[in-house]
């Protein structure tokens, strides 16, 4: 559990570490980065590097906290990687539904996985489930995240790295769009941000734009014309 500076969420929590790349927006993997320095400062969690592990010591956590949280679960991790047994992923849904005071924001890129297990879970009011959705070549994903039983579903377009035109936004609550940050990032022109909006606007979708991104992503900022979009679901 760990303070988080990312945007649209107060923490983290990570019932399981690792990950492999599926898709473009993995390429500058910022939690891969982040793991090999944690390892190299010795953090007994990341000793086996970026390799999937669970840890089930970590499902007591979310039951220690005092106030009502946002939770971004597994900023490290992919819940729904191919290697998590559907009955460890039960047993942190069991976790978020017995805490129904915190959000918990669970966001993957194996969508894949979404209609087979959706109807295994437990889907509290307070589950929010978000795909990752980069370029159109995994646009699918959007349908996969309609047909699960969250009550609020979101997109994250981040990093985007090509534009998204015509999505489907029925079902859908809430968009996150943002830019790659990091020492190599790939750019992010700003008619496929303000198409994104329009789609938002258009369906009634909240829209959170969280950053331009770049080598100096606090310098770029997150302003979109000329405004903070830092819209949420309810």
């Amino acid at each position: 559990m760990a303070q988080s500076s990312i945007e649209w969420t107060e923490m983290t929590w990570n019932p399981t570490t690792g990950c492999n790349k599926v898709s473009a927006g993995c390429k500058h993997c910022y939690a891969e980065v982040m793991t090999r320095r944690l390892k190299a400062m010795g953090v007994e969690k990341y000793r086996d590097g970026f390799e999937l592990r669970v840890h089930p010591d970590a499902l007591t956590i979310p039951y220690t906290w005092k106030s009502p949280k946002v939770v971004f679960v597994n900023s490290m991790s992919d819940l729904f990687h191919k290697d998590v047994p559907l009955s460890f992923i039960q047993q942190v849904f069991a976790v978020m539904n017995d805490n129904p005071q915190h959000v918990f924001q669970v966001l993957t890129k194996r969508s894949d996985l979404l209609p087979k297990y959706s109807g295994q879970l437990k889907w509290g009011h307070n589950i929010w489930m978000g795909v990752s959705v980069e370029n159109q070549k995994v646009m699918n994903r959007i349908d996969d995240l309609r047909g699960t039983g969250a009550r609020v579903k979101f997109l994250s377009c981040e990093p985007l790295i090509g534009p998204l035109p015509n999505m489907n936004l029925t079902g859908i609550d809430w968009v996150i769009v943002g830019g790659e940050s990091g020492r190599k990032p790939r750019p992010m022109k700003e008619e496929w941000a303000l198409d994104i909006l329009e789609q938002c606007k258009a369906a009634d979708v909240k829209f959170f734009f969280k950053q331009w991104g770049g080598v100096n992503k606090k310098k770029a900022g997150r302003l979109l014309l000329d405004q903070t979009w830092d819209q949420m679901p309810c």
